[in-house]
């Protein structure tokens, strides 16, 4: 601890994402990155920008994105916010709605950098617990004296997705406080309550160019909401940082959303890959979660998580390991690679 530390720094715990080791070339299968290309629209408007125009600041409003989206999605251009990341979207909607006397409603086991946000902001978290086959039962959310409620659907690290129908049920049971749906792997097999964002006022759908349209190397987010909900956000990102996305991400960004073919393309394939890959782990024994990601959250009856984790690293292969955590402490997440990375998988865990 450095004498120059705040209490506040001194307090917090911050986000440990997953391991990225430099000491050789591994498959990857622990950060949820996409293993594809990311489409080649996308990176031929990143590749123009590469020019005497990068002098220039860019577009602080990010508007050829918000049109792109809008269309995408069938609302208006003003129903959209964009951030450097899902995860500056996140940390802005945390400061700006829930930063509050009330606690902030989530689930036990979902992404971990709620908490982070949380102490940052000094937001009480009022933990919703997980039934024991990992399910969100909305029926916990229900009569809450909370300043929010935050649903990552699918969930992570878990996998399973809500229906439209059960994120209704929250919004509905939640009108005087703002609803979180965090969508970061939504067009691996779920329904997206974007369809519900001229209906309810108070929901705010986060989502992000990470996953599906593998972009996670430029870091770009978003939000859909009433107009109301999203110029809040304008206003806080207008006094931390008015240009949060640079000219090449914006001209990636923009080209990657509008090539919506490529995103159907890609999504099919990991889909695909998935369920070879569940079928290929539940002959090993592991007992695999549902799962609507680009991801599947595992244990074994017979093999502790950890040696396997071990295991896997030793032969060249990276999953996530959550250590001793409460619940997970036995479970590991494996993203889906690609078929040939999924096979060198199943191999090595035979060899275990």
């Amino acid at each position: 601890m450095s004498r120059f530390w705040t209490d506040k720094i001194a307090s917090l715990d911050p986000y440990v994402p997953g391991e990225q080791p430099q000491d050789k070339q591994y498959i990857k299968l622990n950060t949820n990155e996409s293993p594809y290309s990311p489409s080649e629209k996308s990176l031929q408007a990143m590749m123009d920008q590469v020019s005497e125009r990068l002098r220039l600041y860019p577009d602080p409003n990010c508007q050829s994105l918000k049109n792109a989206l809008a269309t995408s999605y069938g609302l208006a251009p003003e129903q959209v916010f964009v951030g450097n990341g899902s995860d500056e979207v996140l940390a802005l909607a945390f400061m700006g709605y829930f930063a509050a006397s009330k606690p902030l409603a989530f689930a036990d086991i979902t992404y971990s950098f709620y908490k982070v946000y949380a102490g940052l902001y000094g937001i009480e978290p009022k933990l919703i617990p997980l039934t024991d086959s990992f399910d969100i039962d909305v029926a916990d959310y229900q009569d809450l004296d909370v300043s929010g409620v935050v649903i990552t659907n699918p969930n992570a690290p878990t996998g399973k997705a809500l229906p439209l129908s059960d994120i209704e049920r929250v919004l509905q049971a939640n009108p005087d406080v703002v609803v979180l749906v965090d969508e970061a792997y939504v067009d691996f097999g779920a329904q997206s309550a974007t369809q519900l964002v001229n209906q309810y006022p108070n929901l705010l759908v986060v989502q992000t160019l990470s996953k599906s349209r593998a972009l996670a190397g430029i870091r770009v987010g978003y939000a859909f909401g009433h107009k109301d909900l999203i110029e809040g956000l304008e206003r806080l990102k207008n006094s931390f940082n008015s240009y949060p996305i640079d000219r090449i991400a914006l001209a990636g960004a923009t080209a990657a959303v509008e090539d919506s073919e490529y995103l159907a393309e890609i999504c099919e394939k990991t889909i695909a890959t998935r369920e070879t890959t569940v079928t290929a782990l539940q002959a090993l024994g592991f007992e695999v979660i549902p799962s609507a990601t680009n991801f599947v959250f595992v244990s074994h009856a017979d093999k502790a998580a950890k040696d396997i984790y071990l295991g896997l690293k030793d032969q060249g292969i990276l999953v996530r390991y959550f250590g001793e955590k409460p619940r997970i402490g036995n479970h590991l997440r494996i993203t889906i690679g690609t078929d040939e990375e999924m096979s060198a998988l199943i191999t090595a865990l035979k060899t275990l």
